[in-house]
């Protein structure tokens, strides 16, 4: 007994999840040598299903409820899966009559999760926000995600979960399980309401608008102010004489003694100056001459 544990590879279980009417295949992880005998039991429990021995095949469920089938490699094949199809199988591996492995699968067959159902209403303060995904079966088990438009997720073990907050944007309601998963995606928008990662942006654009006009302005200001300054230096040292000129200006002229020449023309008399004649007076017009009347002859008494 000793020895046969020995050379036994061990016993390992594997978790195997398969959807309603998909096909599981539940293999063997040990390796067979090819060319040898080797005698594979497949069992459900307590109930043996399968044996391989050799090149034949014998099965000890009816023809009529059989949907198993032994592969030339050990390999367990169950077709058309139904929910009672899940459990543990166990697959044992003799050769020549001594057992070399053992391994156990655990088969869970799942339903595809419904599809599910994004609703929100828009409150006065808040979004409240709803994702409903309808049960099939009682014993049917999912997880439910709703995913917000800042990338936090909420996860839950329910057929509905809901949310109240005041974001807006994208939301996606996820249903999955370990064989399936459905979605539904909705831009929620109320109106009037603002995003408060938007009003942040406005208002922090506004400021920094603010601050590079005040800039813009006072940098404006101070290069005109600087202009101004240098136009004063250059009209100041303009306006003020040098040291030469100041010289020269400062110094009194000295009266200078007139020539014999300059003498004799300041005492020659001027001549007379002609006087104007005055001018005759303008002709006034003849008076016009007013038209006799002629004489009529006086007539006779």
């Amino acid at each position: 007994m000793g020895n046969d544990n020995d050379n036994l590879l061990g016993s390992s279980t594997s978790w195997i999840y398969k959807a309603v009417n998909e096909t599981a295949l539940l293999s063997i992880t040990a390796p067979l040598t090819p060319g040898s005998t080797y005698q594979v039991t497949w069992n459900k429990g307590r109930q043996r299903l399968v044996q391989l021995k050799g090149n034949s095949t014998r099965y000890f469920v009816n023809k009529e409820q059989r949907r198993c089938a032994m592969l030339r490699n050990g390999t367990l094949q169950i077709q058309r899966l139904a929910k009672e199809d899940g459990g543990n199988y166990t697959v044992m591996v003799y050769l020549e009559g001594k057992l070399k492995a053992e391994e156990n699968k655990m088969l869970f067959v799942q339903e595809p999760v419904p599809q599910p159902v994004l609703i929100f209403e828009c409150g006065n303060k808040n979004v409240s926000v709803k994702c409903e995904a309808k049960q099939k079966a009682k014993d049917e088990a999912f997880m439910i995600e709703l995913t917000q438009p800042n990338g936090k997720k909420i996860q839950k073990n329910a057929t509905v979960l809901e949310w109240h907050g005041w974001n807006s944007g994208m939301f996606r309601c996820v249903t999955k399980n370990q064989v399936s998963e459905k979605r539904a995606e909705k831009v929620i928008k109320c109106p009037g309401k603002m995003d408060f990662h938007l009003i942040l942006s406005i208002a922090g654009g506004a400021v920094l608008f603010v601050i590079f006009v005040i800039c813009l302005i006072y940098c404006i200001i101070r290069k005109k102010a600087k202009r101004r300054g240098v136009y004063e230096e250059e009209r100041a040292m303009h306006s003020l004489p040098t040291g030469h000129e100041r010289g020269t200006r400062e110094l009194p002229q000295s009266p200078s003694k007139p020539t014999p020449k300059q003498l004799r023309v300041q005492q020659r008399p001027l001549p007379p100056q002609p006087q104007e004649q005055p001018l005759p007076p303008r002709p006034q017009p003849r008076p016009r001459a007013h038209p006799r009347t002629p004489n009529l002859p006086r007539e006779r008494p």
